[in-house]
């Protein structure tokens, strides 16, 4: 291992955006490893021993590595403390954890693309059956976040005027909201919020765009 964190991306990848997006909010600079999901690139032997679930994202640092993009965060979280991930208070704690858990333990597990090819194998409809296995499971999840942050909590984001763990959450899946074509007209707080933070570097230099590897 080395001094400086290694990161084991996929530029595509939701979980691996919002680690992104964590490290750059800790001010923490990082080193890439690509790990092309399209390839198989996840299932090598060299991959899985850095990760036996063979999975990205994972985190060499401070000479341990870590996966699980909501661990690691919460890790960050814990050896670096600011600007805090979570609010102090443990009922406000909670309420966050709540809201990240709703997009990555609930709506994005449905929607990643293991389980988007199996879908397509058992239906044999092909893409359209990955859209409307989309169309029908990703606004669940969305609409659910909305309901939560019809809340006195939320501000400018979803918890107070910073961002959090929840936001670091939310983008990612917004983002791919949109780039599967989902309607988000009734979900306004979710677009004000991800439009808050679109004008934070961290968010907007974790998008898939800004570290795409060349073709």
């Amino acid at each position: 291992m080395t001094d400086r964190p290694v990161l084991y991306d996929f530029w595509r990848s939701s979980a691996c955006y919002r680690v992104r997006i964590g490290l750059g909010l800790k001010g923490v600079e990082w080193d890439t490893r690509s790990v092309d999901l399209l390839a198989g690139a996840q299932k090598d032997a060299a991959h899985l021993a850095v990760n036996p679930q063979g999975l990205v994202p994972a985190l060499e640092i401070d000479g341990r590595v870590l996966a699980q993009s909501l661990a690691i965060l919460e890790y960050l979280d814990d050896t670096r403390p600011a600007p805090p991930f979570l609010p102090d208070a443990p009922a406000d704690r909670a309420r966050v954890r709540q809201m990240a858990h709703v997009i990555a333990m609930e709506t994005h597990p449905l929607n990643n693309s293991g389980v988007l090819r199996h879908v397509e194998a058992v239906l044999g409809t092909g893409q359209q059956a990955r859209l409307d296995w989309m169309a029908h499971w990703m606004p669940k999840g969305l609409a659910a976040f909305e309901a939560l942050l019809d809340h006195p909590n939320t501000g400018v984001f979803c918890h107070g005027d910073a961002p959090g763990l929840a936001d670091i959450c939310l983008v990612p899946q917004v983002y791919n909201a949109r780039l599967w074509g989902i309607d988000l007209s009734d979900c306004p707080r979710i677009v004000a919020i991800d439009a808050a933070c679109a004008e934070i570097d961290a968010f907007t230099n974790a998008r898939p765009e800004a570290v795409r590897p060349p073709d």
